[in-house]
C-alpha cells in the first residue's frame, strides 16, 4: 500500500477517528485505526467494539492496500508535521511495518494485521430517516447536559429518542439523571413513525456533536433494535444502543403546576453564580429562591464561610413560596435558553419545577428541588 495525501485532511480525519479509539486497550488491535487505500480513496476506521466510525478522503493512491497502525501515534505525527505538507505513507509488507514521510521528517511505525481488524457488522437497520445537521446538533445540546453518569442505572447513561404522539407526531428526545430532565422535539421526519425507542449511548452522543461541529448538511440515521447508523460527510458512525428500558419520564413531568414564575435568563444565571461563589459544595452547591410580589431573592448559606443574597425583578404574583434548587442545574438549564426570558412553573417546595423556553416551545426542562 502506498498512498500521498494533504497533510490538513488527514489530520482532520485522524482527529475523528481516534476520539472513538480508548486510550487504555486491553487488546491492541483496538488501540490502531485500520488504513485501506483504493480507488483514489482513503478509509479510516476505528472502533470499540460499541462505537465504529469509518471516514473516506481523497488520497492519491499509487498502490492499493490497508494495514492497521496505532490511532493516537499517527494522530500526533501528522498533526505535528509542517502546514501544506505532503504526506506520504507506504506499507511494506515484507517488513511490516508503515513509513510516513513528510517534509523532512520520517518515521517508521509498528503495524498489526488488518485481518485482526474487528468488524462492527451494522446488520439490518429498517428504519431510516434523514435530519438535517443543525437539528442533529439542537436536540444534542438541549439534553446531553441531563444524561445520567451513574453507571449503576446504565440505562439513563444516554438520550431516548423516540416517535410520540401524545401532542400531536413529533420525533421526541429525553435525558434524565433523576435530579433533572431535558426533553426536546422536532417535527417527526419521514421514515420514522414506525422507529423503536431507542437510548443512544453517551459516548455516540458526544462523537456526533463534535462531527457536526466540523460541517454537515443533512444526516441520514438508521436504525435497528441493537444498533444506530448516522451517515453524512463521507463519515459513517455506527453505535450499539443500550438495552435497557427507559422509565416513563411522563409521570415525573408534573402538570399541575399553577404559580408562574418569568425571569430574564442571563440576569438569572449571573445571580445564580455570583452567589454560588460563597458555597464550597461543589456537588450540591445549593441555593434558596425567595419569591414574593414581582421579586426574588436568592440566598446562599454555608457555616463555614459566610452568606452571600442578590435580589432580582421578576414577574411573580402567585403568594410566596421558598424552594431550594442545586445552583449547577440551574445553570445547565439556563444556558440552553435561546431566549431571554425563562417561564419557571412552581407548586410547592417540595414538588418538581418545569421551566420553558419562552422562545422555543420544543424545549422543556424539570428540576427537582433540594431542601435547604
Amino acid at each position: 500500500m502506498r498512498f500521498t495525501i494533504e497533510r490538513s485532511g488527514l489530520m482532520k480525519s485522524l482527529s475523528h477517528v481516534q476520539n472513538v479509539v480508548e486510550r487504555r486497550n486491553t487488546i491492541p488491535i483496538l488501540s490502531n485505526v485500520l488504513l485501506q487505500a483504493s480507488g483514489g480513496k482513503l478509509t479510516l476506521t476505528a472502533t470499540d467494539l460499541d462505537t465504529e466510525i469509518i471516514e473516506t478522503v481523497d488520497a492519491d493512491v499509487v498502490t492499493e492496500g490497508g494495514t492497521t497502525a496505532p490511532a493516537h501515534l499517527l494522530y500526533e505525527i501528522v498533526r505535528k508535521l509542517p502546514d501544506g505538507a505532503q504526506v506520504d505513507i507506504e506499507y511494506a509488507q515484507d517488513d511490516q511495518r508503515l513509513h510516513v514521510k513528510g517534509g523532512r521528517s520520517r518515521f517508521t511505525l509498528a503495524c498489526l494485521p488488518r485481518d485482526d481488524f474487528p468488524e462492527m457488522s451494522a446488520g439490518d437497520l429498517p428504519h431510516k430517516f434523514a435530519l438535517e445537521a443543525s437539528d442533529v446538533a439542537r436536540v444534542i445540546d438541549k439534553t446531553r447536559f441531563a444524561i445520567s453518569s451513574e453507571e449503576t442505572r446504565y440505562y439513563l447513561n444516554g438520550i431516548y429518542v423516540h416517535a410520540a404522539n401524545d401532542d400531536g407526531d413529533v420525533l421526541r428526545a429525553v435525558a434524565t439523571d433523576g435530579h433533572r430532565l431535558a426533553r426536546y422535539e422536532l417535527p417527526l421526519p419521514s421514515g420514522a413513525a414506525d422507529m423503536p425507542g431507542v437510548i443512544i449511548p453517551r459516548k455516540a452522543v458526544n462523537e456526533l456533536r463534535k462531527l457536526i461541529d466540523d460541517g454537515a448538511g443533512t444526516v441520514e440515521i438508521a436504525l435497528s433494535d441493537t444498533k444506530v447508523r448516522f451517515e453524512f460527510d463521507g463519515i459513517v458512525l455506527t453505535s450499539k444502543l443500550i438495552d435497557g428500558t427507559f422509565p416513563d419520564y411522563n409521570r415525573v413531568i408534573p402538570q399541575g403546576n399553577d404559580k408562574s414564575l418569568i425571569l430574564h435568563g442571563s440576569d438569572f444565571a449571573h445571580a445564580v453564580d455570583r452567589v454560588a461563589t460563597i458555597s464550597d459544595e461543589k456537588k450540591s452547591r445549593a441555593v434558596k429562591l425567595n419569591l414574593e410580589e414581582d421579586r426574588m431573592t436568592l440566598t446562599v448559606v454555608n457555616p463555614e464561610s459566610g452568606n452571600a443574597t442578590e435580589e432580582l425583578s421578576v414577574e411573580y404574583n402567585s403568594g410566596p413560596i421558598e424552594v431550594g434548587f442545586n445552583a449547577n442545574y440551574l445553570l445547565d438549564i439556563t444556558r440552553q435558553l435561546d431566549g431571554e426570558q425563562a417561564q419557571f412553573w412552581l407548586a410547592d417546595p417540595g414538588s418538581p419545577t418545569v421551566v420553558r423556553d419562552m422562545e422555543d416551545e420544543r424545549a422543556l426542562y424539570v428540576l427537582m428541588p433540594m431542601r435547604v
